[in-house]
C-alpha cells in the first residue's frame, strides 16, 4: 500500500534569506516530529518572492542563498525527511533567474528542479514575474515511497493542461507552491471592491479577491478531475490571501491551517483509498482526444439537429 505523510508548510516568507532559513528549519523539524515524509514550502520561501518582497534582484545575495540552501539540504539528510523548497535559481548574467522547487531527497540530495512555467505578466515582460523571472520549459517527477509526485508553482495553476500532463505521466501527488501573501491591507480592500462585497456571499472564499475565490476552486477541480492529491502551502505574511490546505483526490479539502499565522499541516496520503472518482473509466479515453463515454449511435434522429 502507497502512503505518504506530507506536511504542508506555511511561514510569513520575506526578503530576509536568514530569517526565512530559521523558519524553514523549524517547520522541517515539526514535519519530521510529526511523521511527515516530505515538508511542503511555498513559492519563494528561502529566498523571498521579487516584485513582492523585495524589488528585484539588482545586488541580490546569490552566494548566500546558496549557503543557505546547502545548510537546509544537510538538515534534511539529518533529519531524514524530503524537502520540496521553493527559492531562486541563478542563471547566466544575461538571463533573470528561474522561479524554483527544489527537490531534495531525504539523503539531503538534490534530484530536480521544477521551473515555474506560467510567469504572470505581460507578453513585454514590464509587470508581474515576467519583470523578474526567466520561465521554465519542463515538468519535473519523482517518487516517494512509491508514489509518483509532481510540482507546479502559483499561477501555473491557470493552465490545467499542466494536470493533464502531470495526469498523462501517472502522477498522484502535487505539490502546488504558492505565494499569495505579503499584500497591503489597502490592495486587499482595492480588489475586493473590484470583486464586489455584494457577491460575498455566493463566494465563501477566506478573501474576497480573484484569486482567493478562484485558486481554491481550482484545486479542487484539478483534483477530482485527474484524481490526483495536492498540497498547497502559501506565504502567511499579512495580509495572506488564503491559507495552506490539502486536498484529497476526490476534490475533498481534508485540511486547512489558519490564515496570516505560521504552521505546519500534516496530511496522510493513502494512493489505494476508496475515495470517490466519477471518471475513472473515461478519463484515459478523455485525454486521448475521445471526448464522449459510451458508444455512438447511428441514427437519422441523432444526426439531425435542427429539427425535433
Amino acid at each position: 500500500m502507497a502512503v505518504m505523510r506530507v506536511g504542508t508548510c506555511q511561514f510569513p516568507v520575506s526578503a530576509d534569506i536568514r530569517g526565512n532559513s530559521r523558519y524553514i528549519a523549524r517547520q522541517l523539524r515539526v514535519a519530521k516530529q510529526r511523521g511527515a515524509d516530505v515538508a511542503h514550502f511555498p513559492e519563494g520561501a528561502l529566498s523571498g518572492y521579487a516584485g513582492v518582497d523585495f524589488d528585484g534582484f539588482d545586488g541580490f545575495d546569490w552566494e548566500l542563498l546558496r549557503s543557505a540552501t546547502t545548510e537546509l539540504m544537510g538538515l534534511a539528510r539529518e533529519l531524514g525527511i524530503w524537502l520540496v523548497l521553493g527559492s531562486a535559481h541563478q542563471l547566466g548574467a544575461d538571463c533573470k533567474p528561474h522561479n524554483s522547487l527544489y527537490v531534495i531527497d531525504a539523503g539531503g540530495e538534490l534530484v530536480d528542479r521544477y521551473d515555474k512555467r506560467f510567469c504572470a505578466g505581460p507578453p513585454d515582460g514590464s509587470s508581474g514575474d515576467l519583470a523578474h523571472y526567466s520561465p521554465g520549459d519542463h515538468l519535473s517527477t519523482w517518487e516517494i515511497g512509491g508514489i509518483r509526485c509532481g510540482a507546479l508553482i502559483c499561477h501555473d495553476y491557470r493552465y490545467p493542461e499542466l494536470y493533464r500532463e502531470y495526469r498523462k505521466l501517472g502522477v498522484q501527488l502535487v505539490f502546488h507552491s504558492y505565494h499569495a501573501g505579503n499584500v497591503p491591507a489597502e490592495r486587499l480592500a482595492m480588489i475586493e471592491s473590484a470583486v464586489g462585497p455584494e457577491f460575498q456571499r455566493f463566494n465563501q472564499a477566506a478573501t474576497l479577491t480573484y484569486p482567493g475565490i478562484t485558486m481554491p476552486a481550482a484545486m479542487t477541480a484539478a483534483a477530482a478531475s485527474n484524481h490526483v492529491w495536492i498540497s498547497c502551502p502559501n506565504s502567511s505574511a499579512p495580509e495572506s490571501m488564503w491559507p495552506a490546505f490539502f486536498v484529497r483526490a476526490d476534490g475533498v479539502t481534508v485540511g486547512r491551517a489558519r490564515r496570516n499565522a505560521p504552521g505546519v499541516l500534516v496530511t496522510t496520503v493513502d494512493t489505494e483509498a476508496d475515495v470517490y472518482d466519477s471518471t475513472a473509466a473515461w478519463r484515459d479515453r478523455a485525454i486521448a482526444g475521445v471526448l464522449h463515454s459510451g458508444t455512438p449511435v447511428e441514427d437519422e434522429r441523432s444526426r439531425n439537429r435542427t429539427s425535433l
